[in-house]
C-alpha cells in the first residue's frame, strides 16, 4: 500500500521535479526493503516467540489449540479444509501423543460474517479424533472470533473442569506473543509451544538477501500482526 502511495505521490508530481525524485527515491527505498527475503527472514526471527523442545515440556492437564487454520467457508462440506498453520494441530497432536499433555482445548469458532456449515473448532476436534485421540479428551470451545475471546471463553471452559490446572499454548510463532499476553490477562498462566514458524534458519550467504516478491507478502503478514499486537496492548487486552 505504501509503496502504490508514493509513486501515485511521483506521478501527481510531475511538475515539481525535485519533489517527484523524492517520492520515486524513497519508493525504490521500499522496494529493496520490501524484497529482501533475508531482511523480512531477520524480522520474523526477532519477532516469533523461539522453538521449545518437546523434551523441555513437562506433562500438563491440557493443551489450548487455536485455530485459524482451516477454511469453512469451502465446499463441499463433507471434509476439512486446511490453510496455513497446519502445523498448530500437528504439534498438538505431537504433544498429546508425547504424553505432555492429557487433553486437547479447541478454541475458536468463526470470524465470518456468512453462515458456515462446521465452526473451526469443531472441524479440528474431528480431525483429531480421525488421529486417534478419543472424544473424552477433546474439549471445545466454538464461541470465540478473536483472540481475545479464545482466551476469555477458555476460562470459562476451565471453570466446568477444575481438573485441569496446567494448560499448554499452541498457536503460531507470529501470534503466541498477543495470545500468551491475553490468556495471562484473564489470569491464565499458558505455557507458549509455538507452532507454524514463518521464519526460516538464516543462510546468511549471498543469496539469503537476494530479492523475491515473496518478501512483500511476508513484511504485510508480520506487519498485520504487529498492528494486531499494539492495539491489543492499546485496549488493554494483552
Amino acid at each position: 500500500m505504501w509503496l502504490l502511495a508514493l509513486l501515485v505521490a511521483a506521478l501527481l508530481s510531475r511538475r515539481h521535479p525535485r519533489r517527484q525524485r523524492g517520492f520515486t527515491s524513497a519508493a525504490l527505498v521500499l522496494l529493496l526493503i520490501g524484497t529482501n527475503g533475508g531482511l523480512v527472514n531477520e524480522a520474523f526471527l526477532a519477532w516469533e516467540l523461539p522453538p521449545v523442545r518437546l523434551k523441555d515440556v513437562p506433562p500438563h492437564d491440557a493443551g489450548v489449540l487455536l485455530s485459524g487454520i482451516t477454511r469453512p467457508e469451502k465446499s463441499p462440506h463433507d471434509r476439512v479444509y486446511l490453510g496455513e498453520g497446519a502445523d498448530r494441530m500437528m504439534h498438538t497432536l505431537w504433544l498429546y501423543r508425547a504424553g505432555r499433555i492429557r487433553y486437547v482445548i479447541v478454541s475458536g469458532g468463526s470470524g465470518s460474517v456468512r453462515k458456515v456449515a462446521h465452526t473451526e473448532a469443531r472441524d479440528l476436534a474431528t480431525l483429531l479424533r480421525l488421529s486417534g485421540v478419543p472424544w473424552e479428551a477433546i474439549l471445545v470451545e466454538e464461541q470465540s472470533r478473536n483472540t481475545r475471546e479464545n482466551a476469555l471463553n477458555t476460562q470459562l471452559l476451565l471453570r466446568q473442569h477444575p481438573e485441569i490446572k496446567s494448560l499448554v499454548l499452541i498457536t503460531s510463532a507470529f501470534h503466541q506473543r498477543r495470545a500468551l499476553g491475553c490468556f495471562r490477562k484473564v489470569g491464565l498462566s499458558p505455557t507458549p509451544f509455538p507452532a507454524d514458524y514463518r521464519s526460516n534458519d538464516p543462510r546468511r550467504t549471498v543469496s539469503y538477501w537476494v530479492p523475491e516478491a515473496a518478501a512483500l507478502g511476508r513484511w504485510s503478514h508480520l506487519l498485520h500482526e504487529i498492528t494486531g499486537y499494539l492495539t491489543y496492548k492499546l485496549l488493554g487486552y494483552c
